[in-house]
This record gives structure tokens, sequence and C-alpha cells, in this order.
């Protein structure tokens, strides 16, 4: 059984002893936190409302009952909008214009676990500031339940229909040019609550032919539900026999969007953001965001608009950060999170959907073809075990004086900028490891960078 305590929320297996799994207990202690944070952040307001959401994992149902019930005890008012993504929970707290949020979904993780994703009134993840006073509530048990007069009340919504009209405003959604190209398009969505919004989506973007995929949100993933290569072979057939324009695959909670060509091949997780700029810059030149381990080709996009880009540590709420500091029209994450602002501040897979769709109808070519268009990058991603005698703070600081020749980026743990490439280390929050990130024009290359770092950490440590 495990359970992770982090500044974004709790995550964990379901079942087990207090403190060692997601069971009833933990849930509530850490969703009356969550509530007396939110009331902490807005003293004499009137009664709180909190916007709750899940997806359709098979606890998702036992998750809600108690996270709303509490809520309820805590005396704030609930908007359940039941089976919904995270990006249209994120809306709906806007829509509401709430306190804030919780989204029940582990994201890509296995069906064994579940998690209180935390939100802001702005529908935007907690800052880490705040995730830690609720982190420090829990740990103290700081809260004070509603008397019998003072509890919330419930109200029931479906949120779907304002997060579809939300992209279809959009003024780069063009649903006429996406209609007239006449897609075929494929969907896997990993039967949960993709299995809603997806065909929804394509249907409203005038989209007349959709091949549907495990889109029965039961919550029983037929596959790894990571958005991964390895994990979408099913799909990938499906293309290669040549029966679909292109193909979407996300994840349970749909923020994350990977593409599928239509030879079957993947258009590449890292891409998606890449394409979904390059067709934003377009229309609206400006500055870009993303992580420190996301593709470089996304700078290289964006230069080649004549723009500039910038970067954030790693993270969805840096990513956001950084983008409000700079004004970003468009940023996200190299694990196929589009960000864009002009919808909201959150990884949305139905946005990315409408931007890739309108571009791919704008350029009038396959999406190989598409692909194509764009530098061509492979990435390495490995772990190293450290030992009882490796202080990874001293490895890092030698590390940074044998490369001070390059580009040394040292927010986030070490990032090496090399003139092919880069290698980014960033040491786990949960585990003894060392994270090794790298990318090159081969992966043969990237492979090269990652071990040569490797056996520098090795040769420092047995010096240490």
């Amino acid at each position: 059984m495990s359970l992770v305590k982090s500044i974004s929320g709790i995550r964990g297996t379901i079942g087990g002893r207090v403190g060692e799994g997601l069971n009833p207990l933990d849930i509530v202690r850490f969703t009356a936190a969550y509530a007396t944070q939110r009331k902490r952040q807005a003293p004499g307001s009137e009664k709180l409302k909190i916007v709750v959401g899940r997806d359709a994992r098979v606890s998702g149902e036992m998750l809600d009952k108690l996270v709303s019930g509490t809520l309820l005890g805590m005396g704030c008012d609930v908007v359940n909008i039941g089976l919904a993504t995270t990006p249209t929970t994120e809306l709906a707290v806007i829509g509401e214009k709430a306190a804030g949020g919780i989204i029940l979904t582990a994201s890509h993780n296995p069906k064994q676990w579940n998690a209180l994703k935390l939100l802001n009134s702005r529908g935007m993840f907690l800052t880490d500031a705040e995730g830690k006073e609720v982190l420090a509530i829990a740990e103290q048990e700081d809260f004070t339940f509603a008397e019998v007069d003072d509890l919330g009340k419930m109200t029931v919504k479906d949120y779907l229909p304002y997060h579809i009209d939300n992209v279809l405003s959009l003024p780069l959604v063009d649903k006429a040019e996406i209609e007239k190209a006449d897609f075929t398009v494929a969907v896997d969505c990993v039967n949960s609550v993709g299995g809603i919004a997806i065909p929804a989506i394509l249907k409203a973007l005038g989209v007349k032919h959709i091949i549907e995929l495990n889109c029965t949100p039961n919550g029983l993933f037929p596959h790894n539900p990571e958005p991964l290569p390895e994990n979408l072979g099913q799909i990938a057939q499906l293309m290669k026999d040549g029966k679909a324009d292109v193909g979407f695959v996300v994840d349970p909670d749909v923020d994350r969007l990977a593409v599928i060509s239509e030879d079957g091949s993947m258009f590449g997780e890292e891409y998606t953001l890449v394409a979904c700029a390059d067709y934003v810059l377009s229309h609206t030149p400006g500055m870009t965001v993303s992580n420190l381990s996301s593709s470089r080709a996304l700078k290289d996009v964006t230069e080649r608009h004549g723009c500039q880009y910038s970067s954030s540590k790693v993270g969805e709420v840096n990513v956001t950060t950084e983008m409000e500091r700079v004004s970003a029209v468009i940023g996200g994450e190299g694990n196929g999170g589009v960000i864009y602002p002009a919808s909201h501040y959150g990884r949305d897979a139905l946005v990315g959907i409408a931007l890739f769709l309108s571009h791919l109808a704008h350029k009038g070519c396959k999406t190989t073809e598409l692909r194509a268009e764009y530098p061509n990058y492979a990435m390495a991603k490995k772990k190293m075990q450290l030992t009882d005698d490796m202080d990874v703070d001293t490895l890092f600081i030698a590390l940074k004086g044998i490369y001070k020749m390059y580009d040394v980026d040292d927010r986030d743990g070490v990032k090496i900028n090399f003139p092919q490439g880069w290698v980014l280390l960033r040491k786990s929050n949960t585990e003894p490891i060392v994270r090794i990130y790298s990318e090159a024009p081969t992966m043969e290359q990237a492979d090269k960078f990652a071990d040569a770092i490797i056996a520098e950490i090795t040769r420092l440590g047995q010096h240490n």
C-alpha cells in the first residue's frame, strides 16, 4: 500500500491502514484540511463553494461520497459535476466563481490508485505555499466541522457542455475548416471520462467519422493508462490498416493528449504541444513556455516564428506561473499537456484536439507530413539508484563545476545544455534515485549523454 502526500494533493493505492494507503479516514482528514485552507484564504466571506469532479476509476464513487460529504460537513456548498475531465473541473471552478475544486483522479496511474488534486479559486493547482499549508493542517488535524445549521448544500451539474462551448468559442478553433476536411478520427479513451468528452467535442467540431476504442467510462483500463507508445498497440494497428486520418489517445482524466499518425506511427507526445504552438504562433505571435524536461523542439519552432521561449521548473503550477509572468500565448508540458490561456490555465486535451485538427485542416496535409515539418529529437529517460553515502546536492555542485563551459541551469536539479542536446538530473522526492532525462537528434546520442553523466556521478560518488 502506498500513500504520497504532496503540495498538489494526496494520492495512493486504495485500502490499507491509516497513513499507509488511500483510505476513508485519510480522505476525510485531507479534505477537511483543504476546506480549512480555503476558508483561511477568504476570511469573513459567505459560505464557500467547492467544485468536485472525478474520473471513471472504480474507486471514484467511494471517494466522491467521502469528499463531498466532508466538504458539506465543513460548511461548504458543493457543486458536484460527477464524471468529468480534469480541465472540465478547472473550468467549472471559474464558471461557478467557486473558492476551489477537488479533482478525484490519479491521472495515468493504474486502477488501484486514486488521488485528490486540489485547485484554487482560479481553477489552477495550489501554489507551493498553499499546498504546504494544507499538509500542515492535515498533520495537526487543525480543522473544525460545522454545526447542524451551518452544514453545506449540494448541487449537481453537468459542465461538459460549458467546456465544449468554451473550446468552440476560441477564435483559432476553426470548425468550418475541420468540417470541410472531413476527417476520420480514431480515439482511445482508456474506458474513463474521455469516453464521454472526446467523442462529444469531436462531434461539436464537425467530425462525422469517429472510430471509438475503449470509450465505456467504467474505470476498467484495457491497457496501461499512460499514453506512451508501448501502451498504444491497439489504436496503432487500427491506424496501420488505413482506417483513419489521425488518432487521439488521452489519459484517464483527459489532460494529456497523444497523437497517432495515419500510418500508425507515433506523432510523439512531446510534439503535441509543438504542433499546437506552431498553429497558434502562426496566427498570434507571442511567447511560449514549457518545463525543463520538455523537448527543445518547442524552442526551435517558437524561434522559427521570430518569437521567444521561456522554461520553467517541472510541474504544471510552475509552467502556468511562468506563462502568466511572460504573458505566453501557449505553453505546456512535453507529456502531451497543452495549456492555452485563451481558454484557461490548465492542461486540456479537448483544447489540444481542437487546435490540432484546425492546424491539420488548414495545412491540408497528412498527419505524417505535418510531423515531418518539425525538428526531430529523441529523448531518453533513465534513473540511477542512490547509495547511502551519496550526497546528491554535493554531486550536483560538482557536476555544475565540471560542465561550467556549457549553459547550466540549476533551478530544478541540474540541466546541462549542450549544442546538440541536453541532460537534466532531478532528485526524486519519493525514492532514493536521481532521474536523468536527455535529448539529442538521435536516441543513440541521447543515451550517450545520459550514460556519460551517470558515469560521472558514479566516479564522483566513489571519491566523496
